[in-house]
C-alpha cells in the first residue's frame, strides 16, 4: 500500500477522496467506488501501487493512436479497478471490481508486485519507445502511473494515457507534464447515456479533453458506436461538431459495440453505422476520421487533408510510414500529430 495523493480529512476518521468527480467519502476501513483506494485508520491507501495486473507490448494504433509515433511499440500495464460502472466494458474481468473480495483477489492473487522503475527498464528491454497506461482505468492507479511517468521522461521514454478522461482538475494538471498523448474515450453526448450506463457525468469528461488540448498533450478521442444507445445522427453530429470546434485535427475513432458484459442483448454495430458516423464527423469539418473494431475496412490510413494522399497506410497492425517529419510528401502539407 501507499499513501494515496488528493483526498482529505473529515471528521469521524473519514476521508474525502479528490482524485476524481466521484469525491467519495470514504469511512474506516472502507473504499471507494473503484475499490481500489482504502481508508485505513484515517489514511487513503492506494491499494493497486505496484500491483501489475497486466503488461504487453502493443502496436501504438492499438491504443488507439494513429498521428503519435506511428509504427512504433509501446509498453501497456494496468493494474485492477476502475471509476467508471460501464456495463459494456470489454475488460471487465479486470476493471470492473464489484466487491471487496474480488478486489483482493485481482491486487494479491492474480497481480504481481513490480515497482516503476522495473516498468521503465522492461519498456527499454522491448524497445518501447513510449509507456501506456491503459486496458483499465490509469485515473485509480494514479500514483503508480505518475511515479512511473517521471522515471519514463528521465529515461526519454514517451507517457500515453487510455482514459475515461474522468479525472479532477488538480490531479490531471500535476500528471501533465509528464504525459506525451492520450486517447479519451468519449463514450457519449448526453448527460442521460452517462448516466444510466457508466454511473458518472459528461461534463467532467470533457473538461478533460479541453485540458489535455490547451496543455499540448497530443489528443485522440474514441467513441464506441452502441446500437439505439448512442448512434443517432443527431447526437452523433452535436459530438463530432464539438470536437471540431476545440481542432478539426483532433482524430476521432469510432469503434463498433460488440455484446459484452451486462449489455449482450443488444446487436453488434452494423458497419454502416460506422460509415454513417465517419460522415457525419466529416461533415462538421474533421480531418482525420478512423474506423475500430471493423477489420478490412478503408477508414484505417492516415489521409493527408489537403491533397487526400495517403500519409500512413495501415493493413492491420501493419503500418507504412511514408512522412519522416510529419510533412506529406505529395504536397507539403503539415499532418498534424507527432512523428518522431
Amino acid at each position: 500500500m501507499k499513501e494515496a495523493l488528493f483526498y482529505e480529512k473529515k471528521a469521524h476518521g473519514d476521508v474525502k477522496c479528490q482524485l476524481c468527480p466521484h469525491h467519495c467519502l470514504i469511512h474506516p476501513h472502507g473504499r471507494g467506488l473503484c475499490r481500489v483506494r482504502e481508508n485505513n485508520g484515517g489514511i487513503l491507501n492506494s491499494l493497486s501501487y505496484g500491483r501489475l495486473l497486466s503488461s504487453a507490448v502493443d502496436p501504438i494504433e492499438k491504443k488507439p493512436l494513429y498521428h503519435f509515433l506511428p509504427g512504433s511499440a509501446a509498453y501497456s500495464i494496468c493494474t485492477a479497478g476502475c471509476n467508471f460502472s460501464c456495463q459494456f466494458c470489454q475488460n471487465a474481468d479486470i476493471s470492473q471490481v464489484e466487491d471487496e473480495h474480488e478486489s483482493n483477489s485481482l491486487l494479491r492473487t492474480l497481480s504481481q508486485e513490480v515497482q516503476p522503475a522495473e516498468i521503465v527498464s522492461l519498456a527499454k528491454k522491448n524497445r518501447c519507445e513510449s509507456i501506456a497506461y491503459t486496458y483499465t482505468e490509469p485515473t485509480v492507479f494514479y500514483e503508480y502511473m505518475i511515479d512511473i511517468a517521471r522515471l519514463a521522461r528521465q529515461a526519454g521514454i514517451r507517457n500515453v494515457l487510455v482514459s475515461n478522461g474522468y479525472i479532477d482538475a488538480e490531479p490531471l494538471a500535476k500528471l501533465m507534464p509528464y504525459l506525451d498523448a492520450a486517447n479519451i474515450d468519449l463514450k457519449a453526448f448526453t448527460t442521460e447515456f452517462y448516466q444510466r450506463r457508466c454511473h458518472a457525468k459528461l461534463g467532467p469528461v470533457k473538461e478533460t479533453i479541453k485540458r489535455l488540448y490547451d496543455a499540448g498533450v497530443w489528443l485522440e478521442i474514441t467513441t464506441l458506436v452502441i446500437p439505439t444507445e448512442n448512434d443517432s445522427d443527431a447526437e452523433l453530429t452535436r459530438l463530432a461538431k464539438w470536437i471540431a470546434k476545440i481542432d478539426r485535427s483532433i482524430p476521432w475513432h469510432v469503434s463498433a459495440f460488440h455484446p459484452a458484459f451486462k449489455m449482450i442483448d443488444l446487436p453488434p454495430t452494423p458497419i454502416s453505422s460506422i460509415h454513417r458516423a465517419l460522415e457525419i464527423g466529416k461533415a462538421a469539418g474533421l480531418h482525420y476520421l478512423y474506423a475500430g473494431n471493423v477489420g478490412g475496412d478503408r477508414f484505417h490510413d492516415t489521409i493527408c487533408a489537403s491533397c487526400q494522399e495517403i500519409v500512413v497506410a495501415r493493413q492491420g497492425y501493419t503500418v507504412d510510414v511514408k512522412t519522416t517529419d510529419g510533412i506529406c510528401p505529395s504536397c507539403g502539407s503539415a499532418i498534424a500529430g507527432i512523428f518522431t
